[in-house]
């Protein structure tokens, strides 16, 4: 082989192998390629999970279907910090209280006097309406703490039934 022929051979093996390489070197596949996910800005949600606020909000939504025909009283709290109210109720009268947490862990549901509701309820935090009924008393006391390492938010609704 000449060493024209070899030095033409050698330019178009280059040239038909460069878009290749071009490709390879921008699709973000090899080593050392940039980040293609914008950063984040403070406060806001990151790979470990959706902010307090975001979880606030997912809770809340998932009581929407209630609506407040019968409402006695209704809040969002985080699980770390719990729910811990004294509503006012009429003695024996029948109310229904529902919770929502969204987040990782659970809750636990308590009731003073304990005969007032079911005891032991828990409130896995996967976003689903946990339902409770309870006799109205006075006084009465509702308390859900979360479990160890609970994180997340609770929202709660009291009604009338």
């Amino acid at each position: 082989m000449t060493t024209s022929r070899s030095r033409a051979l050698l330019i178009v093996c280059a040239a038909a192998t460069l878009p290749a390489l071009l490709v390879a070197c921008t699709s973000g596949g090899g080593a050392g390629a940039a980040d293609p996910t914008p950063s984040r800005r403070s406060g806001a949600p990151t790979a470990a999970g959706p902010s307090d606020a975001e979880l606030a909000e997912r809770a809340e939504a998932a009581l929407a279907f209630l609506g407040d025909e019968a409402l006695v009283e209704a809040g969002v709290e985080k699980v770390a910090d719990g729910v811990h109210t004294e509503p006012h109720l009429e003695d024996g009268k029948p109310y229904r209280i529902t919770l929502v947490c969204v987040g990782q862990g659970s809750a636990q549901l308590a009731f003073t006097p304990a005969g007032s509701g079911r005891k032991g309820v828990v409130v896995p935090c996967v976003g689903a309406p946990v339902q409770q009924r309870v006799t109205g008393a006075e006084p009465l006391r509702v308390d859900v703490d979360g479990s160890e390492g609970a994180t997340g938010a609770i929202a709660w609704q009291l009604d009338r039934v």
